[in-house]
């Protein structure tokens, strides 16, 4: 046992500075070079340590452990909504949830064995190690997803001004989906490199309505669908676009006004468990316990009278 425990001690450490090894140390591709040569804000789309350290380091367990087609695409898609758009994002994360269901029964026994509790209680806590180690990563994947769609939908506000304003002073939409991406950099990171890929799609040659829909697809945000779905109408149609997205700027907004009253209205009912569970048992010590305290004495000066 002893032994067995030191060999997953020492395979969980060589993978963690092998891993930090290949993170650090790696070459960069010849297509993300000529990219950053050519355009400094293409070369995130190749240039992502999460590549690198997905074929070097998950292939064993992938290897042990495959996943299946459609989990890999469903999990690709939700890694692209929460920002890891590498090709092998699916198996690193697969293989994070693989070393954490090994890993987590491992650090138990490591314990046990320290403390000398019974087989029992062991069994236990390691199933309860191995459930957290499979649904750990995935909620924190689902967090991620979360807060990075509410930061797109709070900067999505901005973005449609913005493109109000460019489309009004004459440039065309992919002019200003290129003005828009350049002016959100540093405001909303986010939506500034889903435009920045819109932008790049389209200059590969893809078409303008894919592009837009894959920008709708990589989010999951139901307004980005709505205003790519606006302006695929309007490019369609030939009508107004900066009319329509002004309509859509409007109706934006007070959906977003109305969001914010409904989660103010919900504060009031989140509060008041912990105003029960905590304010309200110290205001009845305070209040209560001066009288409490003199009839105690009260109470014990009757009896030693009495006695």
């Amino acid at each position: 046992m002893f032994i067995f425990i030191i060999l997953l001690t020492f395979t969980s450490l060589a993978l963690g500075v092998m891993s930090i090894y290949w993170l650090f140390n790696r070459q960069q591709g010849t297509l993300a070079t000529r990219l950053e040569s050519m355009d400094p804000s293409l070369a995130f789309v190749e240039n992502n340590p999460m590549t690198t350290m997905a074929e070097r380091v998950t292939e064993p367990l992938n290897r042990i452990v495959p996943i299946s087609a459609i989990e890999a695409a469903k999990l690709q898609k939700q890694l692209m909504q929460a920002g890891y758009r590498a090709p092998d994002a699916p198996m690193a994360f697969h293989a994070i949830q693989v070393s954490l269901v090994v890993a987590m029964p491992s650090i138990v026994m490591t314990v046990y064995f320290i403390l000398g509790g019974n087989l029992r209680t062991y069994a236990i806590w390691s199933l309860l190690g191995c459930a957290l180690g499979f649904y750990l990563p995935r909620q924190i994947l689902r967090s991620k997803i979360a807060n990075r769609q509410q930061r797109i939908r709070w900067g999505l506000a901005d973005t449609l001004d913005l493109m109000v304003v460019a489309v009004e002073a004459g440039l065309g939409l992919n002019a200003a989906l290129n003005r828009v991406a350049e002016e959100l950099k540093v405001p909303h990171p986010d939506l500034h490199d889903e435009l920045e890929l819109v932008n790049l799609e389209i200059r590969v040659g893809r078409a303008r309505e894919e592009a837009l829909r894959n920008l709708a697809e990589r989010t999951g945000v139901d307004d980005i669908r709505s205003f790519v779905a606006l302006l695929v109408q309007a490019d369609r149609y030939g009508s107004s676009i900066a009319r329509a997205v002004r309509v859509f700027s409007e109706s934006l907004r007070t959906k977003r006004r109305q969001r914010a009253e409904q989660a103010s209205q919900k504060a009031a009912l989140k509060l008041l468990f912990p105003l029960t569970a905590f304010l309200f048992p110290v205001i009845i010590i305070v209040i209560l316990a001066p009288a409490a305290l003199n009839l105690i004495d009260l109470l014990g000066g009757s009896l030693q009278g009495g006695l």
